[in-house]
């Protein structure tokens, strides 16, 4: 079970994982600010934003990720995904059934 970690700005975090989460490609996601560092354009950036670790599935991770790109305000997204090494089998089937 993939877990996607995106950066989002803080006033678009909510509403994108409430849709990913609405639409069935994530079981949930975790919330948690943060304030990046980064280089746009040339120049050295700070910006707060917020990570959002999004629980999915094999199969349900490329519409997640292709989502992510449609509604997200950034031109080029931070959309990593993670495989974790075990899964709780319990948490593994309610993401399996919370993903359509």
């Amino acid at each position: 079970m993939p877990t996607a970690y995106v950066t989002a700005p803080t006033d678009v975090a909510p509403d994108l994982a409430r849709t990913l989460v609405d639409e069935r490609l994530a079981a949930c996601c975790n919330r948690v600010a943060c304030t990046s560092t980064y280089r746009w354009e040339g120049e050295v950036v700070t910006d707060d934003e917020e990570m959002l670790l999004l629980k999915t599935t094999d199969e349900g991770y490329e519409a997640l990720a292709d989502r992510v790109r449609e509604l997200h305000p950034y031109d080029v997204p931070c959309i990593e995904r993670f495989d974790p090494g075990a899964v709780d089998d319990a948490f593994g089937a309610w993401i399996a059934e919370s993903v359509a």
